[in-house]
């Protein structure tokens, strides 16, 4: 889930662990069957996505074209499944290693793009506060269409 911010930031035990102004603050969630190839296709996606104002109030800029910032989280509640019942389940989301190498893969991917990438503790609890500029809100899938 792809967010336009003016500012966004990630604590762990009440200490800031990561923090950005404009650009985007990216929600990640990894499942079973991802692999290398779509963290880096996600990678590219999220840097190249044109959902920021251009001259002309038009959503047609970068975050490489803004030179914005990012910052990404883990968030394997994402995958969470809520069709049956009242409580999530959560079969579909990867198991914590590899996801967090895919997590690592696609953020050094970014990396490559976008000159400050912060991210989140894979796997804490953390507060994550996102001033959610117009809003926009985007959302991100290598298998499905939105």
């Amino acid at each position: 889930m792809v967010q336009r911010v003016r500012r966004a930031s990630v604590s762990v035990a009440g200490e800031c662990i990561g923090a950005i102004e404009q650009g985007l603050c990216v929600l990640v969630g990894v499942e079973v069957g991802d692999s290398e190839a779509e963290a880096l296709e996600m990678a590219e996606k999220i840097v190249g996505l044109r959902i920021f104002e251009d001259d002309d109030g038009k959503m047609n800029r970068s975050l490489i074209d803004v030179q914005g910032e990012l910052l990404l989280i883990s968030q394997f509640t994402l995958l969470g499944d809520a069709r049956k019942g009242r409580r999530p389940g959560f079969s579909n989301a990867m198991p914590k290693g590899p996801a967090e190498e895919l997590f690592e893969r696609c953020r050094s991917a970014c990396r490559t793009f976008v000159q400050k990438v912060e991210r989140g503790r894979f796997g804490a609890d953390m507060l994550v506060e996102i001033a959610n500029d117009g809003p926009v809100t985007i959302l991100l899938d290598t298998r499905r269409l939105f």
